[in-house]
């Protein structure tokens, strides 16, 4: 992993911290320089092994410039609670975060697609077996590239806990203020039969962020 000098105490030195990190989550934000711009985007993600895999659209000019090597970084972050002491500086969060940093590579045509239904699946558990395959259309229309998990390319930071006691003030309320996100129930679209039931893949989706 990589070296955080500010509150190290914080940082969490082992891969499964970060994998725990990276699968809880399914949005990060992707990072790199366009012709001497930043340029960051927001991206839905899954872990595939020691790959993150990510996917746009050909014509987006920032995603084809990471594919063809550019150093990127992929950050994310889940916010577990408000941390509120009897101060303003005192306050903070409970969270988890990750930056991925390195080179994307685009995965090659010929297994774009299984890339892509692995990525689908990681998502939506087992979606892919209940649709149609795609067409050679969307699939040429479609740019997916692959960050590797590298050693020393990723760093974990966490904080967890109540807050610290501040002035010690018994007199100002303190504690914690839990944050969470949940899957509600799916909201069926408005062409499809009545009768259609929810798919298991759906109901996988649901149940997996059920008080998450």
């Amino acid at each position: 992993m990589g070296r955080i000098r500010r509150l190290p105490e914080r940082s969490r030195p082992d891969r499964a911290d970060l994998d725990a990190v990276l699968d809880a989550a399914a949005v990060g934000t992707l990072a790199t320089v366009v012709d001497g711009l930043p340029w960051a985007v927001p991206m839905l993600y899954a872990r595939v092994g020691d790959r993150i895999l990510l996917h746009g659209s050909t014509g987006a000019g920032a995603l084809r410039h990471v594919a063809a090597g550019a150093p990127a970084a992929l950050s994310i972050t889940l916010l577990d609670a408000i941390v509120v002491a009897d101060n303003l500086f005192n306050s903070s969060a409970n969270y988890r975060s990750a930056v991925v940093r390195g080179n994307l590579e685009r995965v090659p045509d010929d297994v774009a697609e299984t890339a892509l239904v692995a990525l689908s699946d990681a998502l939506i558990p087992g979606r892919s077996g209940e649709v149609r395959e795609s067409t050679r259309k969307e699939l040429a229309a479609t740019l997916t590239i692959a960050l590797p998990i590298d050693p020393g390319q990723w760093t974990v930071k966490a904080r967890s806990g109540p807050p610290g006691p501040g002035d010690g003030n018994p007199d100002v309320w303190a504690g914690l203020v839990p944050m969470r996100t949940i899957a509600a129930e799916p909201v069926r679209a408005t062409w499809v039969r009545d009768d259609v039931p929810v798919p298991a893949s759906v109901r996988a989706l649901t149940a997996r962020h059920e008080g998450v």
